[in-house]
Order: C-alpha cells, then structure tokens, then sequence
C-alpha cells in the first residue's frame, strides 16, 4: 500500500473507546482516548475543483453555497506533547482578504486560507506573489490568489511552538516537492505538508511516529473559560486530524457530539447502577 491512504468514516465522540471496556472512566472525568487515523486523509480541497492549473486569475470559479468565515464558531484548542504545548490557537484571529494577506507575507511564511464548512487549507508563500501547497493529492505552486479561491487567509507562523527553520530552507523544503503526488506523498493534508517545510520535523509526515503504548499527544478543546475537554492520541498525524475535523464542522457541532456522548455515558452508568455489581469482579 504504501504511502496510499484510504477513507475511513470517522468515529463520532459516542462511539469513541475509552479505557474503560464499559464505555467510560471510572473516575468520571479522566481523559478521553482520541480517534486513530491509521488509514484516513482530510482531502481538505474535497468540495474545491479539480485543478488550479485550468483557470486564470479573473476566471475563477465561484462556490455560491460557500458561507462567510464565522470566527465565532471557531473553537480554541490546544495540543500538548507530554506535558509541553506544541501548537495553540486563541478564537477570533483576523482574517484578510487575498490582496491584503499579500502584502503582509514573507517567504517561508504559513499560510491558512479558512471558510465555515470546509477544512483549512494551508500553504507556504514562497515569494513573487506565490505559495506551495498540497491540493488534490499533489503539490503545486500557484498564485495566492488562485489558491484562496475568495476565501480569507492569514499568516499563522506561530500556532505550532517549534523552532522554525530559515526562511529560505523552508521555501527549498517546498519548491523541492513542486509535482510530488499521489503514492510518494509523505503528508496527510496540506497541513501536515505546510508545517514539515517550516519545521522539518518528522513527526508531521505520515508514519514518522509508530503508534504503539501510551498516549503522548493530548488536544485540549477549549469551549470557555470553565469548560474544557481532552482527547489523547498516539501521534501528531491523528491529533491533527481529529483538530482539522473540529476547525471543518466548528465548535457548535462539537459541543453537540461531546453533549451526546456524556448523555450516553450517563445513560450507562444508570444503568450499570441499577444492575448492580458485576458478579465476575466482586
């Protein structure tokens, strides 16, 4: 199979195990145990047309259901490497439009192009009004502006908390990829894509982490100031896509799943209780 990845459907909060074999904590708020990814990809350009190469600037097609960017459905979080935060982001960072982001960017600066709806696509501008990026299971190099396709964007050099390498590496890192595609990608997303060029690490390629033993990877999602949650992982590569899923559906939809599945775990634990106790585990 190789570096191919499949679909898998994900696995909503209701269904995802804990370790508890009975479907949750004894202690009643420990933490959850996160989805794994082993054989899935975000296809983050999945409602976007098939090539950017086909279309000049002016003649871009347009997403008439595409709703306006809502930063407040966008749902704060952050992900932690054993007791280190990797990666943060607050609710209600400002977004710009394509021509303003322009001229805000510098070569090797990340870039996220966002819209309600859909996943976040990441790029890295590399200079002359231009960004590589991973789209459709190929990396190109266009215009930043053919590449927004009328979404907003911003810089967000500094949501990942790991030390960036020089600019002009990071846009070699990219330019080198330029027609990688298909079975020799090492990237889920162009997420994962965008960041292995600005920080070379590892642990953002598909496989660079094996998934065996405990849970070193922990995404808070932040609902308010008093309400948070916590879901454990195995790797990067998954946390990453449970975060991207979170940015796809937004904060209200994941207060619902989560919702539903502590009235499930209630429901459990009633019921457990009125059994009695387990007559194999005195």
């Amino acid at each position: 199979m190789g570096n191919q990845v499949e679909k898998l459907t994900h696995i909503n909060y209701a269904e995802v195990p804990t370790s508890d074999p009975n479907g949750f904590d004894p202690d009643g708020d420990g933490t959850r145990i996160g989805v794994s990814y082993i054989f899935s990809n975000d296809d983050d350009d999945q409602d976007q047309d098939e090539s950017l190469d086909h279309f000049p600037p002016d003649s871009r097609p347009v997403n008439h259901e595409e709703k306006p960017f809502d930063p407040e459905d966008e749902l704060e979080c952050a992900i932690y490497y054993r007791d280190e935060c990797v990666y943060g982001r607050s609710s209600g960072g400002a977004s710009l439009s394509p021509e303003s982001l322009l001229a805000k960017c510098r070569p090797g600066d990340l870039l996220e192009f966002v819209a309600t709806g859909q996943y976040p696509h990441w790029a890295v501008y590399v200079g002359d009004f231009q960004v590589v990026h991973l789209h459709r299971a190929e990396i190109h190099n266009n215009f930043l502006t053919d590449v927004s396709q009328g979404r907003k964007g911003r810089i967000v050099n500094g949501l990942y908390r790991h030390r960036a390498l020089p600019p002009e590496v990071i846009v070699r890192n990219a330019m080198d990829h330029v027609g990688t595609r298909d079975r020799d990608l090492c990237w889920r997303n162009s997420e994962c894509f965008a960041a292995w060029c600005r920080f070379g690490r590892r642990e953002f390629k598909i496989g660079g982490e094996i998934r065996i033993g405990k849970q070193p990877y922990k995404l808070k999602l932040l609902f308010s100031e008093k309400k948070s949650h916590m879901l454990e992982f195995q790797c990067l590569e998954d946390v990453i896509m449970e975060k991207r899923r979170n940015d796809q559906i937004g904060k209200d939809a994941v207060m619902q799943e989560l919702a539903n599945h502590l009235n499930t775990t209630n429901d459990l634990k009633e019921d457990l209780t009125k059994k009695g106790p387990n007559p194999l585990h005195p």
